[in-house]
């Protein structure tokens, strides 16, 4: 097969309509071979005759989309010294834009013989490897372009592609759990009900299912496990393999946007599926080991691990660093996604030993003029020394704001967490974020997440019940902030149920009411319950599954989160771009914010520390907005008194004095979901006036001007 030089750049396997291009860096390399595969699964190796920059490059005419192949690399193999070269293990190209076939475990993806770490293993690793693939790069877009929807009024519903649709009854059974399920119509129409303008992706990289969960007859459901930065995970796709995976995904997104909603990544830059220093051997390993993760100083023979998962991405080094730029880049300018929320992002940040927020990733990311204007969500930790960082990432970014998550938790089951905690959470978290000239949109407020319980489980269970992952109910986390109102586990009605109903209106109510940027975990709305198993990575079934026929029991919990959801939407007071002052606006002697006891007055000192307290009430003053809109007008709206009682026994609330209004009308109460006593409670609604605030419940009242 004729070969000729090609170039350099880009990186990859690029196809131009007469060809492909194939480049690909190691700088320990001493050769390099292409290998291409027939649809026999006949193996063709052929040497790329160029390197250039330390990049291995060869271009094939009459070569194009569709066509299988992988890499052999030549070098150096010696683990001590950080080197991992070894021929006989196929690998898959860093840069490939998609992934066919899964890996078949066995011995010969390892460079070693299993029980002697030190042996080199020459078992030829390809008949049982995934391979890349060539892509068709084109593909009418149309008029698709960036919606760019503010952060200040986006709504994020964190989804797994998979889980939201394999058992909807409406969604035909050739297109369940793939992009095109999850852009159906009836899908599209569950997220305007809900006003979510972005959808989350859980990660849709190509992903391995690792070894000892496929031993256990299990598999990597959630996906944290990324081999290729590049490609949309094959196994979501209902078009073929050999590709089409492209074409659907850029499929799917052109369907979100136009519906007006916008696709952000959840990405795994900080490792990848090849473990430690005993994982396999499937691409970055045996390509260039030492410039593509970080080493133990002083014994290259382990992996510096602040990931939890065995290795670190090594971002002190250039190419590791241009790989991810130039992936960050390709799903924006390619794919056309409009943001990413990067997992375990604090290992990022990590260029010596220590989270530095002048990294050079920051850096990059900063000065790239198409990553740097998309929507940025740090997941602001890791499990190394230092690495919980909420609060402590540059300006460009938002955050998973896990002090929100805690202190909601905590004051909704009545743990004396403070009130002062819970305002500063509740008005956009000013004191983590405030200090930086970050807005309230730095927090993306969240009560729960793929990682832990469901929103039914977080008041159903106060354990862990994690046995199906078979690992002894040791792994997911401990203490979940959960409370399962007296009884641990379903119950048939009741008091136990109704509580448990209401605490969920609570913690949607004041998620989807807080200052800063909501973000809803799939399910949650629809009753979603994975039995008390708070870590289900390992669960494709039926247990992390939306169930839809179960979710039809809790069609007041979805209307009632639609109904909130509006609120949000059409009253800018909830979602401002500024933070509250607490001084009185300009004309008036009422403040922008007031804190008041449930007699009526203004909080004291002695009122916030007090921590027996479990009530509060907050006004927020829509004459006090000091935004400007598009036009440059002032923006004014009503004006809204919150009632907040995370007691266990009912509280009267005397509403204040008239300088705050003169009559209140009640538009939200997590203890008549359906508006039943609305009207008549609306009616005592005047200054002065008590109201009967039910145990553990919101109420929300708007002023009538």
């Amino acid at each position: 097969m004729e070969i000729w030089p090609g170039t350099p750049y880009p990186l990859g396997a690029s196809y131009d309509g007469g060809g492909t291009n194939f480049a690909i860096f190691s700088e320990v390399a001493e050769r390099v071979e292409l290998c291409l595969f027939d649809d026999d699964g006949t193996e063709t190796r052929l040497d790329l005759p160029e390197r250039e920059a330390l990049t291995w490059h060869g271009y094939l005419p009459r070569v194009g989309p569709g066509q299988r192949y992988g890499y052999r690399v030549h070098g150096p193999y010696d683990p001590a010294n950080g080197l991992r070269c070894n021929p006989a293990k196929l690998l898959l190209d860093p840069y490939a834009k998609a992934v066919q076939g899964r890996i078949r475990w066995g011995q010969e993806q390892f460079s070693y013989n299993w029980g002697d770490p030190g042996s080199l293993n020459t078992h030829d690793s390809g008949p049982a490897m995934a391979r890349s693939v060539v892509i068709n790069p084109y593909f009418d877009w149309s008029n698709d372009r960036p919606l760019r929807i503010p952060y200040h009024e986006t709504v994020i519903y964190e989804a797994h592609v998979k889980g939201m649709t394999m058992t909807h009854p409406d969604v035909p059974p050739e297109i369940r759990g793939t992009y095109s399920g999850l852009v159906h119509p009836v899908m599209l129409n569950h997220f305007k009900k809900l006003g979510v303008t972005a959808v989350e992706l859980m990660p849709v990289h190509q992903f391995v299912h690792d070894h000892a969960l496929t031993e256990r007859g299990l598999s990597n459901y959630w996906g944290y496990n990324t081999i290729g930065f590049f490609a949309p995970h094959s196994d979501y796709s209902s078009f073929g393999t050999r590709g089409q995976q492209v074409q659907e995904f850029k499929s799917m997104v052109k369907r979100f946007h136009q519906a007006g909603i916008e696709v952000i990544l959840d990405v795994v830059y900080n490792h990848t599926a090849e473990g430690n220093h005993l994982g396999p051997t499937l691409s970055f390993r045996g390509i260039d080991n030492r410039a593509y993760y970080r080493l133990v100083p002083g014994n290259a023979e382990f992996y510096y691990d602040t990931t939890g998962t065995g290795n670190s991405f090594n971002v002190r080094q250039h190419e590791s660093l241009r790989l991810i730029m130039d992936s960050l880049r390709y799903w924006v300018t390619e794919m056309h996604v409009d943001g990413f929320r990067f997992d375990l992002a604090s290992s990022l940040a990590r260029e010596f030993h220590e989270v530095d927020r002048l990294a050079a990733f920051f850096d990059l990311v900063n000065q790239d003029p198409v990553v740097s204007q998309v929507k940025l969500i740090a997941e602001p930790w890791d499990v190394g020394e230092g690495g919980y960082q909420v609060g402590g990432f540059p300006p460009l970014w938002t955050e998973w704001n896990g002090k929100y998550r805690d202190t909601v938790r905590d004051f909704w089951r009545g743990e004396p967490a403070g009130l002062g905690e819970f305002a500063s959470r509740f008005t956009g978290s000013s004191d983590l974020y405030e200090k930086d000239n970050r807005q309230p949109i730095a927090s993306i407020n969240f009560v729960t997440a793929h990682d832990g319980f469901t929103l039914h489980d977080l008041v159903s269970y106060n354990e862990k019940h994690n046995e199906a992952n078979g690992e002894d109910n040791r792994d997911g986390e401990s203490h979940n902030r959960s409370w399962n109102h007296g009884v641990e586990g379903p119950v048939d009605g009741g008091e136990v149920l109704v509580l448990r109903e209401r605490q969920k209106r609570n913690f949607i109510a004041t998620l989807l009411l807080s200052q800063g940027v909501p973000m809803i975990s799939h399910g949650d709305e629809l009753g979603r319950t994975q039995r008390g198993n708070n870590n289900v990575y390992c669960q494709d079934n039926e247990l992390a599954w939306v169930d839809w026929k179960e979710a039809r029991e809790y069609s007041v919990l979805e209307d009632f989160t639609a109904k909130v959801a509006a609120l949000r939407a059409a009253h800018p007071v909830f979602r401002r771009r500024r933070f509250f002052q607490g001084r009185p606006i300009k004309g008036s002697n009422i403040e922008d914010i007031a804190w008041l006891r449930p007699d009526g007055q203004p909080m004291t000192e002695h009122d916030w520390n007090a921590g027996y307290a479990r009530s509060l009430g907050v006004f927020l003053n829509g004459e006090g907005i000091p935004e400007r809109d598009m036009m440059g007008q002032r923006v004014v709206d009503d004006s809204f008194l919150l009632l907040f009682n995370a007691h266990h026994q009912p509280v009267p609330f005397t509403l204040p004095a008239e300088g705050y209004g003169h009559a209140w009308e009640v538009v939200l109460d997590t203890a008549d979901p359906l508006g039943a006593r609305a009207v008549r409670r609306s009616r005592d609604a005047k200054p002065g006036g008590r109201l009967r605030i039910v145990a553990r419940s919101l109420l929300v009242l708007r002023k009538v001007h």
